[in-house]
């Protein structure tokens, strides 16, 4: 009895050894027309592993591709798409650009500043009150993601008037935010998030 690690390696082997060995032996055939066959028959096998990927476009181009790679390129029959060819498996893909814009608190994140710079535009109504308190409570809840401890109101509010420069400004006796508990609790308010006191 072979071991796995005995066997010759599998190119790819989310199609098992079964499927590796009828590809060598297709590949042994020496009539054409006949090989042909077995590669189509091969590929039918291959696409029923896999029937949830059969609304994936280019299902057939990839199983051909596939046949190609586990032949390791040497199975000599007419395809009908243009296999993926050796040398573009091996080809490094370029480096992403990593991003390089800067944001004033990293655990409130860049689209949060994005979204307060939004909320600046927008003239004063309910519309924009109800916004900024969506803003305010959402970073109180960034805050509490990477500081477990309770945070003041006080805390949130300065940092909202510091990321819009001034144009933002929350009064700590007038608006209440969430509770730290009820965040860190995962209970969240059905009513409004944030609620001006009543004199």
């Amino acid at each position: 009895m072979k071991y796995n690690t005995q066997e010759k390696r599998l190119a790819l082997p989310e199609y098992g050894r079964n499927i590796q060995n009828m590809v060598d032996y297709c590949v042994s055939i020496s009539d054409r027309e006949e090989r042909t066959k077995c590669a189509d028959t091969i590929i039918s096998i291959m696409g029923n592993l896999f029937p949830h990927l059969r609304d994936v476009n280019d299902f057939k181009h990839i199983l051909w591709d596939h046949l190609a790679i586990m032949a390791d390129f040497s199975l000599d029959i007419d395809y009908p798409y243009e296999v993926i060819k050796k040398e573009d498996l091996y080809i490094k893909p370029s480096k992403l650009p990593y991003p390089t814009s800067k944001f004033t608190y990293k655990h409130y994140g860049k689209y949060l500043e994005d979204m307060i710079k939004e909320a600046i535009k927008f003239s004063e109504s309910e519309e924009k009150e109800y916004l900024v308190s969506l803003l305010a409570n959402h970073m109180k809840k960034s805050f509490l993601t990477w500081n477990k401890e309770v945070v003041d109101d006080s805390k949130i509010f300065s940092d909202l008037t510091q990321l819009s420069k001034g144009k933002i400004v929350l009064n700590e006796e007038e608006y209440k935010l969430t509770e730290s508990k009820e965040i860190l609790s995962k209970k969240p308010r059905n009513n409004n998030m944030m609620r001006r006191q009543k004199n």
